[in-house]
């Protein structure tokens, strides 16, 4: 019996999508400080430690991945998280994280 995918090739590649926005270290410490509430760009560019140019193309990565979303009062740009589910994404991460360092230090005993 052949095994078949669970979903769609086109699901795959929306997954993928989503997993490449988040494959940035600058664009994890945004979305971590975002889960705190709304922060205008100049907060962001200082947490990151980039110049703003850099800090606007990875919140429209983000933004366009469908993971946060922009609001704009006067000439500032403010960002909040659109979806609440991170919490579970940095535990699995965590979790993942953990497994491989006791991979490692039985490798080494």
């Amino acid at each position: 019996m052949a095994l078949k995918p669970r979903h769609s090739r086109q699901r795959y590649e929306a997954r993928a999508a989503i997993a490449k926005a988040l494959a940035h270290p600058s664009r994890l410490i945004m979305l971590d400080a975002l889960a705190d509430g709304e922060l205008c760009v100049c907060e962001l560019t200082d947490l990151v430690g980039a110049d703003q140019s850099t800090v606007s193309k990875h919140l429209a990565v983000l933004k366009h991945a469908g993971i946060v979303a922009d609001r704009k009062d006067g000439v500032m740009t403010f960002y909040r998280l659109k979806v609440a589910c991170l919490q579970g994404f940095w535990q699995c991460i965590e979790s993942v994280l953990k497994e491989n360092l006791k991979a490692q230090q039985e490798a080494v005993r």
